[in-house]
């Protein structure tokens, strides 16, 4: 499990005293704890690696945010430090799918589903997230199924 993985990564940056490493860590723990919270807040069973992937690539997204704007204001030390974060965090995910893969993917989907028009993108979006959760950006894949579906 990923919560196993990350707790044994926390123990080994301890170890050999690699002070971001840790920190990052011990913040990812911490964010797992509380989506914990607040499913168990909503009646829900504690969040599944699934499930976790997808807070792992919220706190991605964030930090890749921050680096934009700290990019901006002229502070590349603060920007370098999101980055040594995304890195850590990015390698609990799976290996992401290229722009062709996800592509490929999305005719799949929406040949499996049926899908034939924009009203259905919401089928063709939740059978992704099911299937290739941590996999692709859906951001970016919603687009790419909305022109999908339209053409």
């Amino acid at each position: 499990m990923l919560r196993d993985d990350i707790n044994n990564a926390v123990k080994d940056a301890m170890r050999a005293k690699e002070e971001r490493k840790l920190s990052t860590l011990r913040m990812v723990n911490s964010t797992i704890k509380n989506a914990d919270i607040d499913a168990r807040g909503q009646g829900k069973p504690p969040l599944s690696d699934a499930d976790l992937l997808g807070v792992f690539q919220k706190m991605i997204k964030q930090r890749q945010e921050s680096v934009e704007l700290y990019d901006k204001g002229g502070r590349a030390e603060l920007a370098a430090q999101e980055r040594e974060e995304i890195a850590i965090i990015s390698a609990y995910l799976p290996k992401q799918m290229s722009e062709a893969e996800v592509t490929a993917a999305i005719s799949a989907i929406i040949t499996e589903t049926g899908a034939a028009g924009i009203k259905d993108m919401g089928k063709v979006i939740g059978a992704l997230k099911a299937k290739y959760a941590g996999q692709m950006d859906f951001g970016k894949a919603s687009g790419m199924v909305k022109a999908a579906l339209a053409g």
